[in-house]
């Protein structure tokens, strides 16, 4: 079964910093992944993506204050956030494109 498993949602204070997992079972193709978030009552947005180009994108919303990364061998993709703000608060899945492969979502609460 192919699957992505988001883990390391918490709650945390303003300033704080979390850091996602999302770990794609064999046969998922992570090539490119793209990180998405949805607060309560909102639209699915954008966070982050990260390609075989060297190069992650972001959403201008998280510039400079989180960061996308890989570990092949683990193959598993990482987002990092620092400096979190109370409207990072969401639920934040990661997206296998190729397959469209999603994960289950992983909370993240920034309390004021």
């Amino acid at each position: 079964q192919v699957q992505l498993v988001e883990s390391g949602g918490d709650s945390v204070q303003a300033g704080g910093s979390l850091r996602l997992s999302c770990t794609a079972s064999a046969g998922v193709n992570v090539n490119v992944v793209n990180w998405h978030r949805q607060p309560l009552g909102k639209p699915r947005e954008f966070v982050a993506q990260i390609a075989a180009s060297p190069i992650p994108t972001y959403a201008d919303s998280v510039q400079g204050r989180f960061t996308v990364s890989r570990d092949s061998a683990k193959n598993t993709i990482y987002l990092q956030m620092n400096n979190l703000k109370p409207e990072d608060t969401a639920i934040y899945y990661c997206h296998a494109m190729s397959g469209d492969v999603w994960g289950q979502g992983t909370q993240v609460t920034v309390s004021s």
